[in-house]
């Protein structure tokens, strides 16, 4: 640690509600279990936003530095970790640490441990030029890897990989996902490709069909503020009228997450990832009995869909699309999420 700078640069949310302040804070010093990454990037996520403006019923720390999308080098570790180097390219994302002994983490479902740390929500996360983690938990990153590109897949790509994984969508079948265009539907969509599902983009604006039918590899673009009937619209997108096998929800308003279950077809899964503050979910009874459809949860993924997620990157099929901006530039980013403006991702670079 004698050679690391005692300050570092950090957007910093003060008060919830924001606005988020960008000054000088302490450089952390890791435990004996954990890390301290140098971050050179994080991606912007959805959920940075809500935990700045206080949108969830789980309490942030305050001051919190936001992020969980980082990606950098490791330069210290605490004296129990012996399996990570200095050196290493490391990620550091949402779930920063768990107890590794619950009967979930013990099963591979350490998300759900009833004891998390959360990077950027109950820890400080990624918006800042070093970051504590627990080693267990890091994302492994191959050093031929560019660290701008992977950091979204940190949260978004690893997040949307388990979605899929839970909808039992097969190669061949149909995937609608909602939200189609932004940070977490435009990886969904590389993943599902990846994966030899088909896609159906749900989304609004040109820029985003544009993007999604010639470059994310969507069949179909359904815009939802110009359809007369989503429902309708949604199905008669599939070959035989029936709609899509499972549905992808990344949608930041309550509206998409009642639609899903009307045009999903019989014995279809609707999977639940994006989280609209105050939101509730509802299905029309009758039609989800009949046609006995699931409607399920998906949280971010284990320790094992972080690698799988970040090795299809690797092997060059995950492209998405991605916008570098300074760590000081962190407002304008949260300014043009809350308008709905963003195609893609932002990455803050923290050197700026």
């Amino acid at each position: 640690m004698a050679s690391l700078p005692k300050e570092q640069w950090a957007q910093v949310v003060e008060k919830t509600g924001g606005p988020v302040v960008y000054k000088k804070i302490p450089v952390p010093k890791p435990g004996p279990d954990e890390v301290l990454v140098n971050i050179k990037y994080s991606g912007v996520c959805h959920t940075d936003l809500h935990a700045m403006q206080g949108d969830w019923p789980l309490a942030t720390k305050l001051p919190l530095v936001g992020g969980h999308e980082g990606a950098g080098v490791v330069v210290a570790r605490g004296e129990l970790v012996d399996d990570v180097e200095i050196g290493d390219h490391a990620g550091v994302k949402w779930l920063n640490g768990s107890c590794l002994h619950c009967d979930f983490c013990m099963q591979s479902d350490e998300p759900l441990c009833p004891k998390p740390l959360l990077s950027g929500y109950t820890v400080d996360g990624t918006f800042q030029e070093y970051c504590i983690a627990k080693a267990a938990h890091i994302a492994r990153i191959p050093k031929n890897l560019p660290l701008d590109a992977i950091a979204p897949v940190l949260c978004a790509g690893i997040t949307v990989y388990k979605g899929l994984k839970e909808s039992g969508a097969k190669p061949g079948q149909w995937v609608a996902i909602v939200g189609a265009g932004g940070g977490l539907g435009s990886l969904a969509q590389q993943y599902a490709k990846a994966m030899g599902i088909r896609i159906i983009a749900i989304d609004t604006g040109d820029d985003k069909k544009e993007m999604c039918l010639n470059s994310l590899g969507a069949e179909h673009f359904i815009d939802f503020a110009t359809s007369k009937n989503v429902v309708k619209d949604v199905q008669a997108a599939t070959p035989d009228g029936l709609g899509p096998h499972a549905v992808i929800l990344v949608a930041v308003n309550e509206k998409p997450f009642q639609q899903a279950a009307e045009y999903v077809r019989p014995r279809g899964t609707v999977i639940c990832i994006g989280l609209p503050a105050g939101a509730y979910l509802r299905a029309p009874v009758f039609e989800s009995v009949i046609k006995m459809i699931s409607i399920k949860g998906s949280y971010v993924g284990n320790r094992k869909d972080s690698a799988e997620a970040i090795d299809f990157f690797a092997r060059g099929l995950i492209k998405a699309p991605f916008k570098v901006v300074g760590l000081s530039e962190l407002g304008m980013v949260y300014d043009k999420m809350h308008k709905g403006q963003i195609a893609g991702r932002y990455v803050l670079d923290t050197t700026k």
